[in-house]
């Protein structure tokens, strides 16, 4: 049984490697918001434990069995992330917190039920695929606005930012999942993006940064 330190450090590791790639102790304390001696001290820990492969100034990879918990960890997050806005109607702003508290409950039955009682949902309230009980993951070919041209179109699908003021501002524009855009036009100065929401002939402008934020698919 892993701690709920353990759990947050195995989840972070499979976010930043996105499943292998090496993650440094400096990346792991900038996300952790902690020292990186500190940091040093946890993957001594979990190599001991076979849950990852750590070699000092090379980085941290999972083992097979660290990337299972760290993807059970990962599917438990976004089961209660959906529960809270589909079935309590939380805002999707508001769910991470709580849902970083929820996760850590590891009983396999009630989260099995929990995704029944749900219809086996694929995507939480942002986006993010939900693993399946079996780990597997459906990926969709996500793009990012900043890379739409002028009259190409879209359906928001997803987000990379999930901090709640990015999610507010989103639904104060209706830029909301399942919502379709369209570029009107990207300007030469700053390229920002000007475009519409559903057809609607009201235009807005969002900011490149924010345009790389949003995913949409075709």
């Amino acid at each position: 049984m892993q701690t709920f330190t353990e759990e947050n450090y195995l989840k972070t590791i499979y976010k930043l490697s996105e499943g292998s790639a090496p993650v440094s102790t400096n990346q792991l304390a900038a996300i952790l918001n902690t020292k990186a001696a500190s940091v040093t001290d946890m993957l001594k820990k979990l190599s001991e434990k076979k849950l990852i492969d750590y070699t000092r100034y090379y980085g941290v990879t999972l083992t097979e069995v660290g990337k299972k918990i760290a993807v059970d960890v990962v599917r438990r997050h976004r089961l209660w992330e959906y529960f809270l806005v589909e079935k309590l109607n939380f805002k999707w702003d508001e769910v991470h917190d709580m849902a970083e508290e929820l996760e850590h409950i590891s009983s396999t039955e009630l989260v099995d039920r929990l995704d029944q009682f749900m219809d086996y949902p694929a995507y939480d309230p942002h986006g993010d695929p939900i693993p399946d009980k079996h780990g597997r993951i459906k990926h969709h070919e996500f793009k990012p606005i900043s890379q739409l041209d002028v009259d190409e179109s879209g359906v928001i699908s997803g987000v990379r930012e999930h901090s709640p003021p990015f999610l507010q501002y989103l639904e104060k524009l209706n830029l909301m999942l399942g919502n379709q855009i369209r570029v009107i036009e990207i300007l030469a100065y700053d390229q920002s993006v000007v475009l519409t929401v559903n057809q609607s002939e009201n235009k807005i402008s969002i900011s490149k940064e924010a345009a790389k934020n949003i995913l949409v698919t075709s």
